[in-house]
């Protein structure tokens, strides 16, 4: 099977995907008063309208209308005042009504937009941006300084219920293949439940991932969900076809389903893309089916033929009246709206001086958004000087180390925002080396003591005095003259002799930058 940089040279993913988001934070059901709380012992928070017993009628959860509406402005979506719910022919045991009320073809959120920005090894998945001038735009993207802008539509977002939770027993993996037997727990039967639709805009499978990536922090921000996908509380279904490069044709697709982590998402398109290619290079048909990704084993395997609309024999739902928004409502719900995470990259730029690049990537996470916030505020006055080094070790060292550390919170660690602005007011003076930061920081998170402690107690203190740097060069310089005179020759590659001799003579103490400068000018 050929790789995916080699299938992409001639052919062209066409990449959408289906967002499906919990609401999560709110306290019921959508169409009833049931409990929401995950790892429920099962079957504690259900009633009969969300187990669909004759005669139970639902009623809309006003909160979830909300949210959804909240999410819509926050995707540049045109809010439908005038929508309805549907039901859809659902005959599976985790719906215990055999259908699901959900929305049709005109849901509460229609026809938005999310910009993606693309840049450093993502970017290299999608083939010719490096063609155009910085500005230029050709189909959905517009080259930047350092990668690609992906303009991606969103057909709607709308509003539905999720199923239950099947469990089965005795097979691999939890699957049903090789399973004795089932159960079901109702307990997640009822959740409010968003789906986004995006336009087929994506053609990489990072795009794809930092899509997902990116509607999560947006949701998070909005405080609709926890978007735990290991919870299942956030997934993605990637739909998938092939064209030749040059054609507009869209090829069948295949579906993906239930994706619960970015990393699945993109590993699972990247090894569709290839297998794609493969049956149409040698000549063979693809199906429109669903798949499941199998991260253990790395590829895809069919789970069922796609159906079609026609097979989930929707109609209005005859137990829900229409729903009207008034544009109060809408207007009050735009007043919920927080600062959105470009918004707050975009305000970063502007009051702290930091690069486009540095604060989109600052934004990517909130506890790093945050972090730098609240250490800048700590900054005071300084703020405007040490942004910068501040957003170095935020992007560098603190998210290497929460990522090193997975599910950590960082608030609770010792590392404060106070002694953030200690640790890189201590480089920008030149008192210790951008090395000796490492070890101060990791020393602040194992011993819980401030960067100025930490530097007394070991003596970590750079020596930036001009005259005691001079002297220890001058030893330096006069007890290896034959290296003297081969830098002087032309090897100027020991110039790093040098300054480890000068370094070790002043035991690691000496200002390296400075010394650095100071031999060269003596070297002539």
């Amino acid at each position: 099977m050929k790789t995916m940089e080699e299938v992409l040279q001639d052919w062209e993913a066409v990449i959408g995907l289906e967002i499906h988001c919990e609401l999560t934070k709110l306290q019921t059901k959508m169409f009833c008063g049931c409990k929401l709380e995950f790892g429920a012992e099962p079957n504690t928070h259900t009633c009969p309208v969300c187990l669909g017993m004759p005669g139970a009628l639902p009623v809309p959860n006003k909160g979830a209308i909300e949210n959804i509406v909240l999410a819509g402005l926050a995707t540049n979506c045109d809010i439908e005042k005038h929508t309805m719910f549907y039901r859809k022919g659902y005959m599976y045991p985790d719906m215990a009504k055999n259908f699901q009320t959900t929305q049709g073809p005109k849901a509460f959120c229609m026809r938005g937009w999310l910009d993606l920005n693309v840049d450093g090894r993502g970017a290299q998945e999608r083939l010719f941006w490096q063609d155009l001038a910085e500005g230029e735009t050709a189909e959905n993207i517009t080259r930047t300084a350092d990668g690609y802008v992906a303009h991606v539509g969103i057909t709607r977002i709308h509003m539905e219920e999720d199923a239950g939770k099947m469990v089965h027993i005795g097979g691999g993996e939890g699957r049903i293949t090789g399973a004795t037997h089932s159960l079901v727990d109702y307990n997640r039967a009822g959740t409010p439940l968003m789906e986004l639709v995006t336009e087929p805009d994506l053609r990489t499978p990072e795009e794809a991932r930092l899509f997902m990536q990116k509607l999560r922090q947006i949701f998070l921000t909005l405080g609709i969900s926890d978007c735990s996908m290991e919870e299942g509380s956030l997934r993605a279904d990637g739909n998938i076809s092939l064209r030749r490069r040059g054609t507009t044709e869209f090829g069948t697709k295949t579906e993906m389903k239930n994706i619960n982590s970015f990393k699945a998402l993109h590993d699972a398109l990247a090894y569709e893309i290839c297998r794609q290619a493969e049956v149409l290079e040698e000549g063979g048909q693809i199906y429109q089916e669903t798949r499941h990704w199998d991260p253990s084993k790395k590829h895809t395997v069919v789970m069922r033929v796609k159906e079609t609309a026609d097979d989930y024999r929707m109609f209005p739902d005859p137990d829900l009246a229409p729903y009207d928004l008034s544009d109060e409502f809408i207007e009050r719900v735009r007043g919920m709206l927080p600062e959105l995470p470009d918004q707050k990259a975009a305000r970063f730029a502007a009051d702290y001086g930091l690069s486009a690049y540095d604060a989109r990537h600052l934004v990517d996470h909130r506890f790093s958004a945050d972090f730098f916030e609240a250490a800048c505020a700590a900054a005071g006055d300084r703020a405007g000087e040490l942004a910068k080094p501040l957003a170095n070790l935020t992007l560098n060292d603190i998210t290497a180390y929460v990522n090193a550390n997975e599910g950590i919170d960082f608030a609770t660690t010792p590392l404060t925002p106070e002694r953030a602005v200690q640790l890189v007011s201590l480089l920008a003076a030149d008192e210790i080396s951008s090395k000796q930061a490492k070890e101060v920081f990791a020393a602040v998170l194992e011993e819980d003591k401030d960067p100025h402690a930490i530097v007394e107690e070991r003596g970590m203190k750079q020596v930036s005095d001009t005259g005691a740097i001079e002297a220890v060069i001058n030893e330096v310089l006069a007890a290896n003259p034959d290296k003297v005179e081969q830098y002087k020759g032309g090897k100027t590659g020991l110039i790093g002799f040098f300054v480890g001799q000068c370094m070790k003579a002043m035991k690691g103490q000496g200002n390296p930058k400075l010394i650095n400068e100071m031999l060269a000018k003596k070297l002539g």
